[in-house]
Formats: C-alpha cells, sequence, structure tokens
C-alpha cells in the first residue's frame, strides 16, 4: 500500500501524485509516440478513432459527470463542428484557425441549447437535448446550399499552415496534440474554482446556490465548453472519414457517447478515455463473436445494439461507476491483500459522489 504524506501545498495541485503516476503515464506516453512505428495501420487507425471521440467523451464528462447536466443530443454538436471544419477547410483556412472556428460556434450553440438547462433538469432536459438533436440534424439535411444535404460533402486533409497532414501517421499526432491538449486543460479547469462549481452543482444544486454559485452563469458555461469539445473532436472526425453526411450524427451517434461515459465512469477523466475504448473495441469483438454463433444468431441486423443494450444495463445494475469504477476496487484490493474486506464498498451509498472516486 503506497501512503502520500503531503509537506507542501504544492502537492495538493499537481498533476501526478507520487511517482507512480509519473512512471505508468510516461509509459503511456512513449507508447503513444511510438505507436506508429510498433503497431499495424489498421490499428492506428482505430486508437486515431479512440483519440477522436476521447475528446468528445472529455467535453460530456464534464456535462454529465462533473456537473450532472445530461444531454441526450451531443451527436448535434460533433455535427455542427465536423461541419465548419468541412466548410472553412474548403475556403483554404488553415487547420488551428478551423479548429478553433469550430469549437467557437459549437459553444455558441451550446449556449443556446444550454438555457433549458435553466428551467428543467434530469428526464426533462433529456428530451429538450434530444429535440435540439433532432432540429440540427434536420437542418444540416436541409441548408443543401452549404452542407451539401443528404448528398454529403467531403473533406479537405489538415493544412497546418502549408504543411498537409494526409497520412495516417501525421494526422494521428495530430489527434494526439490536440487529445493531450484537450486532457490538460479539463484537468486544470477542474482544479479551478470554476470546475468546483460544477462539482458543487452535481452534488446538490441547493447547496451550491446557497455558498453563492451563480446556477445559470455555470451551467450555461458547462453547456458550452463541452460543446465546444464536442467540436473539437468534430472536426477531427470530419478529417479523419473525409467525408461526412447528416445522418452520421443522429440519435444513435447520441446514444452512443452518453453510452460511453456511463460504461467508462461517470465523475472521472479516465472514464472518458475507458468509454472510448470501450466503444471502438466492442464493435470488433462482436464481429468476431459472429463467427462462432449460429447463423440465426451472428447474422441479425440488430445483434449490435442487443448486445449494448446488455452491457449497459449490467453496468447500471452491477457497476455503476463504470469501468474506472471497476479498476479502483481492483486497485484497492491489491493495495490492502491480504486484508481486503467482501463488504467494503457496500457503504459507499453513504458518501457523496464526489468522494466516492477520489
Amino acid at each position: 500500500m503506497r501512503f502520500i504524506f503531503k509537506t507542501d501545498y504544492d502537492q495538493d495541485i499537481r498533476l501526478a501524485k507520487h511517482g507512480g503516476h509519473v512512471f505508468w503515464y510516461s509509459l503511456l506516453a512513449a507508447f503513444l509516440v511510438a505507436a506508429p512505428w510498433v503497431i499495424d495501420e489498421y490499428w492506428l487507425a482505430q486508437l486515431t478513432f479512440v483519440l477522436i471521440y476521447s475528446v468528445v467523451g472529455l467535453g460530456l464528462m464534464l456535462l454529465a459527470g462533473f456537473t450532472g447536466l445530461f444531454s441526450m443530443g451531443h451527436a448535434a454538436f460533433l455535427g455542427v463542428g465536423a461541419y465548419t471544419e468541412a466548410v472553412l477547410a474548403a475556403k483554404g483556412w488553415p487547420f488551428p484557425v478551423s479548429l478553433a472556428m469550430a469549437a467557437g460556434l459549437s459553444a455558441a450553440v451550446g449556449a443556446v441549447v444550454g438555457l433549458p438547462a435553466l428551467r428543467v433538469k434530469g428526464i426533462y432536459l433529456g428530451i429538450a437535448t434530444l429535440s435540439f438533436g433532432f432540429i440540427v440534424e434536420e437542418g444540416l439535411a436541409r441548408w443543401e446550399s452549404v452542407t451539401g444535404g443528404n448528398a454529403g460533402k467531403h473533406v479537405k486533409a489538415i493544412d497546418l499552415f502549408g504543411f498537409e497532414a494526409s497520412s495516417a501517421e501525421s494526422f494521428y499526432f495530430v489527434c494526439l496534440v490536440v487529445t493531450v491538449l484537450a486532457t490538460l486543460a479539463v484537468l486544470n479547469l477542474l482544479r479551478s474554482a470554476t470546475g468546483r462549481a460544477f462539482v458543487a452543482i452535481r452534488d446538490s444544486e441547493i447547496s451550491a446556490q446557497s455558498m453563492g454559485i451563480h446556477l445559470a452563469r455555470y451551467k450555461t458555461l458547462s453547456f458550452m465548453i463541452s460543446s465546444a469539445l464536442a467540436g473539437v473532436g468534430g472536426a477531427l472526425y470530419a478529417h479523419k472519414l473525409q467525408f461526412i453526411s447528416p445522418d452520421q450524427f443522429n440519435i444513435l451517434q447520441s446514444v452512443d457517447l452518453l453510452l460511453m461515459v456511463v460504461i467508462g465512469g461517470l465523475g472521472s477523466i479516465h472514464g472518458a478515455f475507458l468509454g472510448a475504448i470501450f466503444l471502438i473495441t466492442m464493435p470488433q469483438l462482436i464481429s468476431m463473436g459472429k463467427d462462432h454463433l449460429p447463423d440465426a444468431i451472428g447474422q441479425a441486423p440488430g445483434l449490435q445494439g442487443l448486445v449494448y443494450g446488455m452491457v449497459l444495463i449490467a453496468f447500471v445494475m452491477f457497476e455503476p461507476l463504470g469501468l474506472y469504477g471497476r479498476w479502483l476496487k481492483v486497485r484497492t484490493w491489491f493495495q490492502l491483500f491480504p486484508f481486503y474486506r467482501k463488504g467494503m464498498f457496500k457503504r459507499q451509498k453513504s458518501f457523496q459522489k464526489s468522494d466516492r472516486l477520489k
């Protein structure tokens, strides 16, 4: 078991709390940098998708996991960012500028969607965001002069002030840099007064308001930041696919994004990445398992949705803290072995949400 003795106030704000964090994250960074040379092209493409969905997951985790506001139409922000990037890239804008514009426009749209969050919450907020997702999908399909309508729109390669990131390796490194910057930004945001206000609103709106936290301001800000990160992910998503159409940003995409953060583990940055890995690898596992199933089951059109639904039900019933919550329990078991007690985690319900994932 590791004991951390704090002798300096700076230890409370360090990203790496101890030497183990430094070692494992350095090892992970070394693997990510060397990935184009140690894994084949197919798995590099899957890793690129994991990075893209992780950026979107960070935004949705900030909204749902740390502020307690659920969005059932988050694919709309993904689509706004993707089409903004596609239009500006076609006009020859440099990628950093067009990426900032995609994030800014998505944040502006998120501010509009965040207005219902000031008056409704829970399932009613989910219905409001779901309705907005349908509106954006239909708008993208009807605005043919800009989006190309249902015929779709081709996306040019990334232009970095004259350097074209057209290869799989160069695009992977662009996604890696954007993901690292987004992760550091969210981590620092959560350590600030704004991040603590988000967590206070999630735990109890009445208590947060009694402490002087402006609910309307911080709820709208949470929607804007979450939407901006979704727009950044949408811009990368558009360049990765090189072709986008409105049906790629439908309700099923929103459900996948929400499924990603719930299974990854609400209220944890690690959960966004674990959920992205799950979202990308699960279809691969299902396709490999089809060969070992009878044709009547393996070739059924709704097999993937059935598996997703069963996995989600299993997590909600038996592991509500998601994959990261399960990892915390496994890590605690190894730290306390052989003194681990079977019923140790049964008392978690008496703690606040902000205490359970420490």
